[in-house]
């Protein structure tokens, strides 16, 4: 839920138009603070370095994805390449790294 009001809250800020626009930027405010205190309730249980790769390496994805269907900006194949390795990235720490262990 964290990441999902943070991706909602980044895809907004392009529509606020510099916070020119209140609904855009009243989406922004409230997703960013949703995202933030739903990501503090995670770290209680979740170590900070193992949620934030998840954190960002979704968040990335998630955001390229609705700026291909908001905005038509379509990444470019070394933008997919960086992606495909943040995400090999994620699931490295998660499938072998000892760090989340309890």
């Amino acid at each position: 839920m964290a990441i999902a009001a943070e991706v909602i809250a980044t895809t907004a800020l392009k529509a606020s138009a510099g916070f020119s626009r209140l609904g855009p930027s009243l989406l922004v405010v409230a997703g960013y603070g949703t995202a933030f205190w739903l990501l503090g309730l995670v770290m209680n249980t979740v170590p900070v370095g193992i949620a934030y790769a998840i954190w960002s390496g979704a968040g990335i994805v998630l955001v390229t994805l609705l700026a291909v269907l908001f905005y038509r900006q379509i990444p470019d194949l070394p933008a997919l390449i960086g992606m495909g390795l943040i995400i090999a990235g994620v699931a490295v720490i998660q499938l072998w790294s000892k760090i989340g262990a309890h």
